[in-house]
């Protein structure tokens, strides 16, 4: 509530309830709480999207699971945007999301090569993996803000889309869709 300014010990203290020495003992600084409430956010797409007995989940459903309703909201948008304002300048907070983005573009990477390696094929994955993250913030933020104008089947369908020619079919796309 109110935004990356609104973000400090004692306003965190107030609402929860906590006492400062409680929250420098715990996370050491304001910056490292913020890390740990930024990990606190990815944890549950990391969780939704991570291999399954050490093998990348099937691209298909990886879509699936990014586009999961789970994923995203109005809620989760105020906590993303003020995040990701805040990384531009935080460098404890930086080095939180360089860790994050690496176990979700590692997590990507490998369902795209897994599925260009079934359909016979050799992709850039890691290229593929950083285009799609990109397409999936974007869309994804399209979502949260203006959920009348796009689905999360059609952003699924854009995905896979992107992905085809380099990965091969994927499973049948919701066609009735616009």
């Amino acid at each position: 509530q109110g935004g990356i300014r609104a973000f400090t010990v004692d306003n965190i203290c107030k609402v929860s309830g906590a006492s400062r020495g409680l929250i420098t003992h715990h996370f050491g600084s304001k910056d490292r709480l913020l890390a740990e409430v930024y990990a606190a956010a990815y944890q549950p797409l990391l969780a939704l999207i991570a291999p399954q007995d050490d093998r990348p989940l099937p691209l298909p459903d990886l879509l699936d699971h990014l586009f999961s309703p789970a994923n995203y909201s109005r809620e989760s948008l105020n906590v993303w945007l003020a995040i990701w304002g805040a990384l531009a300048t935080n460098p404890t907070l930086q080095a939180e999301h360089r860790a994050l983005y690496t176990r979700y573009s590692a997590t990507v990477e490998a369902a795209i090569a897994a599925q260009a390696r079934a359909a016979g094929r050799v992709a850039a994955s890691e290229d593929l993996a950083i285009s799609v993250i990109a397409l999936v913030d974007g869309l994804w933020l399209e979502l949260c803000i203006s959920p009348d104008t796009l689905t999360p089947a059609r952003a699924r369908r854009a995905c896979a889309r992107l992905l085809e020619p380099f990965v091969g079919p994927l499973p049948a796309l919701e066609r009735s869709e616009g």
